[in-house]
């Protein structure tokens, strides 16, 4: 089998790393894919929200498999493209994808069916939400752009300035673009979170892993949000009570939902759920792996990743069981410093060998590329992310930060402190 990985960050190189381990793969090629990716895939300059552009090039490399890891590309429609030209494809379709592309279709098909999540209200001008959060005044309060922000569409507002000036900067000055023509004024949940990828094929559900997301850039969860500083899986939080509680209240419910609105889901469905006092709630779904949970999650995975994706095309997922490993990994990322704001790239990154790995922890490559002269440099506000496992988390993530502590690049930046909430919820 041929595949095609479509995107190039560290999730993508998460997957073909995955992927380079089955006897059942002979070509693999990701597109646009990057300086850490090129060591294990064939790359090839196709941005993934290139649709026709994507097509020409499976059909010119002759794949078997597309994996459409990135939200933009399914929101657009890819998967559908692929399936039409005769492609297997790993991804939902345009209709299932709308659950991550519209936050506003998500909230509403909980309030539907019954999906346990925050209370909240939809809004389409700036004055009526301003006014409807002067009338709530109970902060924090969360507001949310309706469609993609590149995980970076929730401001968290701990005042009413902080509120008013969130739905300005979304609604009028469309800090996000489009994404903000609607959006989304909920109350704020307070509880563990917790990140949960399931693969389902729209007949069952087989939930993954558990991990824990790091989302501001500093330590002590201080700083601007961004798109993950680093992860650990599992997820002390997740006990196997609350996983079956998940899945009778939240898993198998949104499945259903999802028939039920003729937009069944075949892929990777990520719940970003929070514990809250009155029970597991939904703050958000996915509709692909997440990033960085996929570099904790996937490392765990023994069962054949092709063999899954293979169940979940043909409907199959029920028939195949999926075997994880045992222990604990941690994801810790590095990240040019400036980031999520403003940041240099082009720098040389120093401390990884010929395939930009290390000798003791896996290293996922976000934001790369290789110069004229094979060095590797940086190419984005996440750069790298050095992974670890072990039997025990602890030790997990003292490799991980032993490994980071091998890799420099000027203004290199990264979080002294990821997994030590799940360390002090083990005790």
């Amino acid at each position: 089998m041929k595949v095609l990985v479509v995107g190039g960050g560290g999730r993508e190189h998460a997957i073909v790393m995955k992927l380079s381990e089955s006897p059942l793969v002979t070509g693999l090629y990701c597109a646009p894919g990057n300086g850490g990716i090129a060591k294990y895939a064939e790359c090839f300059p196709v941005k993934a929200t290139d649709l026709d552009g994507m097509l020409e090039l499976a059909k010119k490399l002759a794949v078997d498999w597309v994996f459409v890891a990135p939200d933009d590309p399914l929101v657009l429609g890819m998967a559908d493209l692929m399936r039409e030209n005769g492609f297997k494809v790993f991804g939902p379709s345009k209709a299932a994808a709308i659950i991550e592309g519209s936050k506003v279709f998500s909230k509403n098909l909980m309030k539907k069916y019954g999906i346990p999540t925050a209370k909240y209200e939809v809004f389409t001008d700036a004055e009526s939400a301003i006014r409807y959060i002067k009338e709530q005044d109970t902060y924090p309060t969360v507001v949310k752009a309706d469609g993609l922000a590149l995980g970076k569409g929730v401001i968290i507002a701990q005042t009413e300035q902080e509120a008013t000036d969130a739905v300005r900067s979304i609604m009028e000055d469309k800090i996000f673009g489009e994404s903000g023509s609607k959006l989304v004024i909920e109350e704020f949940l307070t509880g563990p979170e917790v990140s949960v990828l399931a693969f389902t094929d729209g007949e069952s559900v087989a939930p993954m892993i558990s991990s824990m997301d790091h989302k501001r850039a500093l330590d002590g969860d201080r700083g601007k949000n961004t798109g993950g500083m680093g992860t650990v899986s599992p997820n002390p939080y997740y006990t196997k009570e609350i996983a079956e509680q998940c899945m009778r209240e939240i898993f198998l419910p949104t499945m259903h939902a999802m028939n039920g609105e003729n937009r069944t889901f075949r892929g990777c469905l990520y719940f970003g759920l929070m514990l809250t006092p009155n029970g597991p709630k939904v703050i958000e779904y996915n509709c692909r792996f997440g990033d960085p949970e996929t570099q904790v999650v996937l490392p765990m995975l023994k069962t054949d990743l092709l063999d899954i994706m293979e169940a979940v095309e043909n409907q199959k997922l029920d028939d195949l069981p999926i075997e994880w490993k045992s222990g604990a990994c941690a994801c810790v990322i590095l990240a040019s410093g400036g980031y999520p704001e403003k940041y240099e790239t082009g720098k040389v990154i120093s401390g990884l060998n010929e395939k930009g790995q290390l000798a003791d922890a896996a290293v996922y490559h976000a934001g790369t590329k290789l110069s004229a002269t094979g060095e590797f440099l940086t190419a984005g506000g996440r750069v790298l992310g050095i992974t670890a496992s072990a039997e025990k988390l602890r030790d997990a993530l003292s490799a991980a930060y032993a490994a980071a502590e091998q890799v420099t690049f000027e203004n290199v930046h990264y979080r002294r402190d990821i997994g030590q909430r799940a360390l002090a919820a083990k005790k």
